[in-house]
C-alpha cells in the first residue's frame, strides 16, 4: 500500500490559513485531519477525541518526555501538541493528513518527519496583513503590532518551506495548494520553480 502524504500548512497569524484549511478539507475528501492534544479545558460543545484530546498537564508532560508529539507549544498558559502515533498510523494506511500549524510547529514536524510537504501561506502585502488582523477585531493595537512584527520575521524564514503560496484570493490560493498536493502525490520533486514569492 502506498504511504499517505503529510501536508503542513503554515504562515503568519491573520494570513487566512484556517479558512484555506477548511476549504481544502471540503474540496479534497481524501484528506484526513489530526486531532491535537491540549491541557486547556473543553469549551461548550467540544468533545474529547473529536475536537481535541483533553489531557492534564502531567499527562501532557509525560507524553512530551516520551517523544509522543510531532510538535508541541505552550500558548497562553496551556500546552498544545500533535500526537505522533495517530498521524503515522493514518499515513501508513495510505491516508493523506493535513495539518494547519504555526511556523515553529511546522519546523518541529519537518525535523520529526522529513517526508512531509510544507506550504507557507503569504499575505499579498504587509499592509493587507495588517488590515486583516485589525479587521478581526479581537486584539488591541499593541497585539496587532506584535503579530505584525512576528509575521515579518516568519516571512523572512519562509524559504525553509517547500512551497510558498500567496493568499491574495482564497480560491486561487486553495487551487494552488491542491496542485502542490497532486504534484507531491505523483512524486514530482519540490523545486524553486514551484515557489511563489511576495
Amino acid at each position: 500500500m502506498k504511504k499517505g502524504l503529510l501536508i503542513v500548512l503554515s504562515g503568519p497569524s491573520g494570513v487566512g490559513k484556517g479558512t484555506m484549511y477548511s476549504r481544502l478539507l471540503k474540496t479534497l475528501p481524501s484528506l484526513t485531519v489530526s486531532v491535537s492534544a491540549t491541557t486547556r479545558k473543553p469549551r461548550e460543545g467540544e468533545r474529547d477525541g473529536v475536537h481535541y484530546f483533553f489531557v492534564d498537564k502531567d499527562k501532557f508532560e509525560s507524553m512530551r518526555a516520551n517523544g509522543e508529539f510531532l510538535e508541541w507549544a505552550e500558548t497562553v498558559g496551556n500546552y498544545y501538541g500533535t500526537p505522533k502515533a495517530p498521524v503515522l498510523r493514518k499515513l501508513s494506511e495510505g491516508s493523506d493528513v493535513l495539518l494547519e500549524i504555526d511556523v515553529k510547529g511546522a519546523r518541529q514536524i519537518k525535523a520529526a518527519y522529513p517526508d512531509c510537504v510544507t506550504v507557507f501561506v503569504l499575505p499579498p502585502s504587509k499592509a493587507e496583513l495588517e488590515r486583516r488582523l485589525k479587521g478581526r477585531g479581537t486584539e488591541t493595537e499593541e497585539q496587532v503590532k506584535a503579530r505584525l512584527s512576528l509575521a515579518v520575521k516568519e516571512i523572512g524564514e519562509s524559504d525553509e518551506f517547500d512551497y510558498r503560496v500567496v493568499n491574495a484570493d482564497i480560491d486561487t490560493a486553495v487551487a494552488e495548494v491542491i496542485k502542490i498536493i497532486e504534484k507531491s502525490k505523483n512524486g514530482i520533486c519540490k523545486n524553486d520553480s514551484n515557489r511563489n514569492h511576495l
